[in-house]
């Protein structure tokens, strides 16, 4: 029995979690068992997914496997773009300046903000009242 080569790395963005297993293929990417485009419907999320493979120049190269969870569709997007950057990184460490050049190894730390007590949100405050 032949070993599958695959390479992994995991993304988070806001509350979203992306496990990416790079395989070498054609270039198909599956996001939780359905076709990124049935997934993903909004075409700049899909750019934004795409974007590692267009930088390092390895599109129809790997086909890639996504299963991403939590969140809404921009987080997950971020999210399986850090996915399928790591991925690349484990897959060709000479790729790791290109991609780092670009700003895609970055983890985009923003997330929404706790509520606070005594109060109507995180920032939003009750209405003061004097009398």
């Amino acid at each position: 029995m032949s070993e599958i080569v695959q390479y992994y790395g995991t993304g988070r963005r806001k509350s979203s979690t992306a496990r990416v297993f790079l395989r070498p293929g054609s270039g198909v990417l599956v996001v939780n068992n359905r076709d990124v485009e049935s997934y993903f419907k909004n075409e700049t999320h899909r750019m934004i997914i795409r974007e590692p493979f267009l930088v390092t120049e390895t599109s129809g190269k790997f086909d890639t496997l996504v299963n991403v969870n939590g969140g809404g569709t921009a987080g997950q997007a971020g999210a399986v773009r850090l996915g399928i950057t790591r991925a690349l990184v484990e897959f060709d460490q000479e790729l790791r300046k290109k991609l780092k050049k670009s700003g895609f190894l970055t983890r985009d730390p923003r997330s929404k903000e706790r509520k606070k007590y005594g109060q109507k949100g995180a920032r939003k405050r009750f209405q003061f009242s004097k009398r």
